[in-house]
């Protein structure tokens, strides 16, 4: 067609073991926002990769405007008029937004002329950004708007989006869709991937569904339910998290007056948090990312010691055990970051699964590892939680980002915890692992264990928790149940604004 700007034919990809995309074919038109959907592992990574020049197809065409595409790296892919912003910003904390934006340019301008540039550039789509700003002072929304105007300088006749949502409150979420709609109407292409199957609905015109590697659906969002992309995405249909029967019983876990300094230049400070959680309560802690949910995981897993405070666990005082003393009394962390922290790269997943389970699995024993029980190990949580991987001696960073997310949670949960404490559970994984995921979390709560959740993901912790409360630049606020809140009270706890003292931690 004449407005085709993209038009995709056969591209087939394949690694060892599996075939990341075969013969997919469809076309992204000018001036259009299309969903690329499926769940995780279903291909998507790949197939943009192809289209960003990061990855070669093993067969199949592009065109571009009609002309044959095939760029053999980014830059070329930015030459002919493709740009892509990735799920994990690109950016140096220490250098600032001019400098940070010059980096991702083949050609910038000079300095001054380009901080001009990022002025006018930035308002005009609604995403002011000062150019003199200190990247690592800037909050996940703004330097998501520092990746975008790096791209959008460029002039993209397409923009790519992976998971652009995930690090945003309500309110940016707002304004990045108003920027892209702006951007549809002056022509540019945008190829959305997201697993908030609500704002699909109401941000695309088309959606492209793909399932193992195949495309297997397409259909216009705003005329589709939500649950009905899900399924067209899983090839079934699936079941909502159950409700939680459990009256919480003895307070498990106890921090009293938390308080520890940020961990370098660029992090958030704890200021006096109090909480308690009790036997088979899950409680749910919100926030915008960076008001000190990992230095919260850091301090509560023991790999760094708060400057003052106490953690009880079950009564005993654990806050000068590191995290082998913690796990053994049953208090696990699973952190964000899956792939460097949470797992090891460059390790198989037997190997990532003795890691933190050796000795409450017993997999280690007098200092030997016994393989046989570690394979049998990754083996009952690559099944259990349906992690899409040939099988568990595949290194993890082979894994998609959701399927590593499914298997670093999972290893925690197949520990059976008397406490489990997890940030960001359901982070890029699709309807229907997140909610396999949250129910896990409520079955081991229906066991005993005291969950605490911390997710920027407003339903999912609404969803799944007992209480509620919101961290605001390192402190918390006091704790409420879940049925007596509303959406606007929430945002106004996460925005600091409302009763923002320390949390107390009767109940």
């Amino acid at each position: 067609m004449a407005n085709d700007l993209l038009r995709l034919s056969g591209l087939t990809k394949a690694y060892p073991g599996v075939v990341a995309n075969d013969d997919v074919s469809f076309d992204i038109r000018d001036g259009e926002i299309h969903a690329l959907l499926g769940e995780n592992g279903a291909g998507k990574s790949t197939l943009v990769k192809m289209i960003y020049g990061l990855v070669k197809p093993d067969s199949g065409t592009m065109s571009l405007r009609g002309v044959s595409y095939a760029p053999s790296e980014p830059s070329a892919a930015r030459q002919a008029g493709v740009a892509m912003v990735f799920q994990h910003f690109s950016l140096f904390d220490a250098l600032d937004v001019a400098e940070n934006v010059a980096l991702g340019m083949e050609n910038p301008p000079a300095p001054r002329d380009l901080a001009q540039q990022i002025r006018e550039v930035s308002e005009t789509y609604g995403l002011p950004l000062d150019p003199s700003r200190t990247v690592g002072t800037l909050s996940a929304g703004e330097r998501q708007r520092v990746e975008i105007i790096r791209c959008l300088l460029q002039n993209p006749k397409l923009l790519i989006m992976d998971e652009p949502t995930s690090v945003l409150t309500p309110q940016e979420v707002e304004i990045l869709f108003e920027t892209l709609r702006k951007l549809k109407a002056e022509g540019t292409a945008i190829l959305y991937i997201s697993h908030k199957l609500e704002e699909i609905r109401a941000l695309c015109d088309h959606a492209t569904v793909l399932r193992l590697g195949k495309k297997v659906a397409t259909c216009t969002p705003s005329e589709t339910t939500a649950r009905e992309m899900a399924e067209m995405m899983i090839g079934s249909s699936f079941a909502a998290p159950a409700v939680k029967t459990t009256t919480p019983g003895d307070v498990l876990l106890r921090v009293d007056n938390l308080t520890m300094a940020a961990p370098g230049s660029f992090g958030t400070p704890l200021r006096g948090i109090s909480f308690s959680v009790r036997a088979g309560e899950v409680l749910g802690f919100g926030g915008v990312a960076g008001n000190g949910q990992d230095e919260l995981l850091l301090a509560l897993s023991g790999e760094r010691l708060s400057d003052k405070g106490t953690i009880w666990v079950k009564g005993a005082d654990v806050s000068r055990d590191g995290p082998v003393g913690r796990r053994a009394v049953g208090f696990l962390c699973a952190p964000e970051e899956r792939l460097g922290h949470a797992a090891a790269p460059n390790m198989t997943l037997t190997e990532n699964a003795v890691l933190t389970a050796g000795r409450r699995k017993k997999l280690v024993r007098n200092g030997f590892i016994n393989w046989g029980l570690a394979d049998r190990f990754a083996a009952e949580i690559i099944d259990r939680f349906d992690v899409r991987t040939p099988g568990p001696h595949v290194a993890a960073r082979a894994l998609s980002g959701g399927n590593l997310q499914k298997f670093v949670i999972g290893r925690e949960v197949a520990q059976n915890p008397d406490m489990l404490v997890v940030n960001q559970p359901t982070w890029g994984v699709d309807a229907a692992a997140a909610a396999a995921i949250r129910q896990a979390l409520l079955d081991l709560a229906e066991k005993g264990a005291a969950i605490l959740v911390v997710s920027q993901d407003l339903d999912e912790v609404l969803e799944i928790s007992d209480r509620f409360g919101a961290l605001n630049e390192g402190r918390l606020s006091a704790l409420k149940p879940v049925r007596d809140l509303d959406l606007e009270e929430i945002g106004l706890m996460m925005g600091g604004a409302h009763d923002m003292e320390v949390a107390h931690v009767a109940d």
